[in-house]
């Protein structure tokens, strides 16, 4: 099991001005490096508090790569429908360049319909969209003069510089929700897989997830799947104290989040067929709710860890990015909710685990001196 940080800014000015969120997310960002942690994430949307602090992941991570030593740059996700391919290919390179080949290029599909309006682009028609530039991205990090022509973009003879550090290109996640075709395309593409915690559990989750895998396992047999979540996380010295503070920061984040998603409440979409009435599912959810659930998790370091071996368990992920800043939360708050982690979660994780691997290791060894005698 992999950690790391991840960000969706949910500020605006009044609550958290510009200044102070980025001083705030690269000292974190440096804390999670200095601490250990293998990621920070930090997503891309436009025009709202949700997510409005972060058009460019790309400069945010270049920012942050500057300060860190070893913590692996996620984008989580760059939103493809928005740009032209030959641009992202250009500038994820650059990350990875700037970073000494540390950058993991995320990709998500966007679904804020104001997005969409503001960038005169339709929803209907955005997933062929989406595959398409991630595909030409691909290309076009491992090809030279490279000829392409899509209903929406086209180039002839393209070699994009700089070229990866890494080879043959930086790791590809895509983030997923709540569609089967999704999940399908990204195992039969052999990419990395983002989720997020829906509002109505993991049972669903659990099911989509074994399409990904099954359709990987077909696909790529030789190799191996990863799947990483993102999802609040607060942690106090009690569980008491924990809610108590964690509770005003989930509840600000979900409202931030429904204002945003209230566009979906009179939107439609052939590709987006179950975002209808999204605002006003967030707006009937609760922290209490999203705790229950395990869409947030929020306590002492003891139920944080019980919280991680659940999540492991129900959906055997390979990494939890946890959103350590959600709703706009005070830098201090941040600061010790992470320290409380590398201090107290993470030494008791990587422990617990040497010891299952350590009865596991005595286990063999019995079996291989039975044999031996026999």
């Amino acid at each position: 099991m992999r950690y790391g940080i991840s960000f969706l800014p949910d500020a605006t000015e009044a609550v958290k001005p510009a200044t102070t969120y980025y001083t705030d997310a690269v000292d974190l960002s440096v804390q999670a490096d200095q601490g250990g942690l293998h990621f920070v994430k930090m997503t891309e949307h436009y025009l709202h508090a949700y997510g409005g602090y972060c058009p460019s992941p790309i400069a945010f991570l270049s920012a942050v790569a500057s300060r860190t030593k070893d913590i692996r740059l996620m984008t989580g996700g760059i939103l493809p429908v928005f740009h032209h391919p030959i641009q992202l290919a250009s500038e994820t390179s650059m990350l990875d360049a700037i970073s000494g080949g540390r950058a993991e290029i995320g990709f998500a599909r966007a679904y804020m319909p104001y997005e969409f309006d503001a960038f005169k682009v339709n929803l209907d028609g955005s997933r062929e969209r989406f595959m398409e530039t991630v595909g030409a991205v691909v290309r076009l990090w491992q090809e030279t003069a490279v000829t392409m022509e899509s209903q929406v973009f086209s180039f002839d003879n393209a070699t994009t510089l700089p070229r990866c550090t890494q080879r043959p290109h930086p790791p590809v996640w895509i983030a997923a929700v709540q569609s089967r075709q999704s999940f399908a395309w990204i195992g039969q593409e052999g990419y990395k897989l983002l989720i997020t915690p829906g509002i109505t559990g993991y049972s669903e989750q659990q099911e989509l997830i074994s399409v990904y895998r099954e359709s990987f396992a077909e696909c790529h047999p030789s190799e191996t799947p990863e799947i990483a979540i993102s999802l609040p996380v607060f942690i106090g010295q009690s569980d008491k104290d924990a809610v108590r503070r964690g509770d005003l920061y989930l509840d600000r984040y979900l409202r931030v989040w429904a204002d945003a998603a209230k566009h979906w409440n009179s939107a439609s979409s052939r590709d987006y067929p179950r975002y209808t009435g999204l605002g006003r599912g967030l707006n009937a959810d609760s922290p209490a709710s999203m705790r229950e659930r395990g869409a947030a998790l929020i306590g002492s370091p003891q139920r944080i860890v019980d919280g991680i071996h659940w999540l492991q368990e129900k959906l055997k992920i390979d990494a939890i990015l946890m959103q350590i800043d959600f709703g706009a939360m005070n830098g201090m708050d941040a600061r010790c909710s992470l320290g409380l982690f590398i201090d107290k979660v993470k030494p008791y994780l990587a422990s617990n685990i040497k010891r299952t691997q350590s009865t596991a290791d005595d286990h063999e060894d019995k079996i291989v001196q039975r044999d031996v005698q026999h």
